[in-house]
């Protein structure tokens, strides 16, 4: 009783520490509960999830999907490539604006492919690394000339790389005020806390956006973003917590939607990147498959997920045609990881794993750490806000990081950034020559049975060595109040603001 006490006292204490979001907000303010706070909103620089969420309602991109992952129009109302498919060719919305009341053409356009390809600390640099060069012949037309036919390009540009800033901005500090041409332009952020977008009345779409504000609140436990969703301090939330499904289910001011996502949740490794790779986990394939082994990823999802989330060792969705039968889910044994241990000449390993500071990473961790005690590793847990370990993933300080990746519609967003030489979002620095000629080579192939079997073989070799240990694929669960109509759930798990009301 007074264990329960104490939670209740701690979480009545967090709602009312909180503002009154609910009184003193207009009505028209939509408040959606993220589960950690968004990186540099500079869609250049960014890779979080949940600033993928934020910058749906606040930068346009040229192409969008639809539910069923179709590409469509957004800023880009057509487009044709050539017949030897080394051009693509746009054509643009001619009254779209930038919020700081500039008009959106192609130069604007060019301006910021430009810096995408060519910014020094650009994540997209690998996604758009077939683009020789972009041009703008007249204002509503846009021409890509490719080095080499690119089957990925359309499904890049659904995304940050297909993002517009204001062409005034890019070269300030974008992510302190970013000035996109989305249907809600930035107020204020206060870090771990907020980020606040108005209505901006001059977007192109704006009759179908009904909120005149939208609050995103950073509220990393799961139990308390769910109280103040019950406690009408929230209208939403992003990625409810399996173990909070049926109670959610069962509550009628709620109701929850859920999507399989597109990416994967797993272990990255740290191979070759300073001086933090300088261990058996990072030197020795051996002992990243006995780590493997070691793990029983369906025990995982039953204890941590309700059983909720499908065990996976593939970067692709299940239902994927690239997803390989060649690989499937390998049983737990405990008897040849501690073989393959013994065979590196080691009894114990010590190794670090990087872990979100929110309950559910943590229970993960504490899951894996003790499956892997089993065989003979002595894991290290550490935690800390999302933001941070991203910064210290891409710096090298790690020795392996509890990661996932919300995936995209084209399987090269889930392998080729992470694995390839040059990759712009391979933070362990794996390096294998074949595995980059192989997905380079399936960047430039449509047909899906001819490119799968490319994927295959890059997979046998990602397979043998792991730098990456995949472990499921995460559905994704909204809870919204009931009075909120309108929300359209899609497989990228992105908050779409189009249409969205309150009855």
């Amino acid at each position: 009783m007074k264990l329960f006490a104490a939670l209740a006292s701690a979480t009545f204490l967090t709602l009312a520490t909180l503002p009154s979001v609910a009184q003193a907000q207009a009505p028209s303010t939509l408040r959606i509960g993220l589960q950690e706070d968004p990186d540099v909103l500079d869609p250049h620089k960014a890779r979080t999830f949940v600033g993928r969420i934020v910058f749906m309602g606040l930068c346009d991109k040229l192409l969008d999907i639809d539910p069923n992952l179709k590409i469509i129009p957004q800023l880009a109302t057509e487009w044709s490539f050539s017949a030897d498919g080394l051009t693509l060719t746009m054509k643009l919305r001619s009254d779209a604006k930038f919020h700081d009341g500039e008009p959106f053409n192609a130069e604007a356009a060019k301006a910021n492919l430009e810096r995408a390809m060519t910014l020094q600390d650009s994540l997209r640099k690998s996604e758009l690394a077939s683009v020789a060069s972009v041009e703008a012949p007249d204002a509503t037309t846009l021409v890509f000339k490719l080095k080499r036919q690119d089957a990925t390009l359309l499904s890049q540009l659904t995304d940050r790389a297909g993002m517009m800033l204001a062409p005034k901005t890019l070269t300030s500090d974008v992510g302190a005020k970013p000035v996109c041409s989305g249907p809600y332009k930035f107020v204020e952020r206060v870090q771990n806390d907020r980020i606040v977008l108005e209505k901006f009345k001059d977007y192109w779409d704006a009759k179908n956006y009904h909120f005149d504000r939208i609050l995103y609140r950073t509220i990393p436990d799961t139990t308390v973003r769910l109280a103040n969703l019950r406690a009408g301090e929230l209208d939403m939330l992003e990625r409810l917590a399996p173990t909070d499904v049926k109670s959610a289910q069962a509550d009628k001011s709620l109701k929850v939607q859920s999507t399989a996502n597109l990416g994967y949740q797993g272990i990255t490794i740290n191979t070759g990147n300073g001086e933090a790779a300088n261990n058996p986990v990072g030197k020795d394939k051996r002992v990243r498959q006995a780590l493997s082994l070691a793990i029983d990823r369906k025990v995982l999802s039953q204890v941590v997920f309700e059983g909720l989330y499908e065990p996976m060792i593939q970067p692709f969705n299940p239902k994927s045609p690239y997803t390989s039968a060649e690989f499937p889910v390998p049983e737990r044994d405990v008897a040849k990881a501690k073989a393959l241990l013994k065979e590196a000449g080691l009894s114990k390993v010590t190794v670090e794993l990087f872990v979100t500071n929110n309950p559910v990473d943590t229970q993960l961790g504490q899951v894996i750490q003790a499956m892997a005690q089993e065989a003979g590793f002595d894991i290290q847990l550490r935690s800390s806000e999302f933001a941070s370990q991203l910064r210290d993933q891409q710096q090298g300080k790690f020795q392996m990081s509890r990661i996932g990746w919300s995936g995209r519609i084209d399987p090269d967003g889930n392998i080729h950034q992470f694995v390839t030489t040059k990759g712009s979002q391979n933070d362990g620095k794996y390096s294998n020559a074949e595995v980059d000629r192989l997905l380079d080579e399936a960047r430039t192939v449509y047909d899906v049975e001819a490119r799968k079997k490319l994927y295959d073989a890059a997979q046998r070799i990602l397979q043998d060595e792991r730098p990456q240990i995949y472990l499921y694929n995460q559905t994704v669960f909204f809870a919204l109040r009931s009075n909120l109509q309108g929300f359209v759930i899609n497989p990228d798990g992105m908050i779409r603001l189009t249409g969205l009301k309150r009855q």
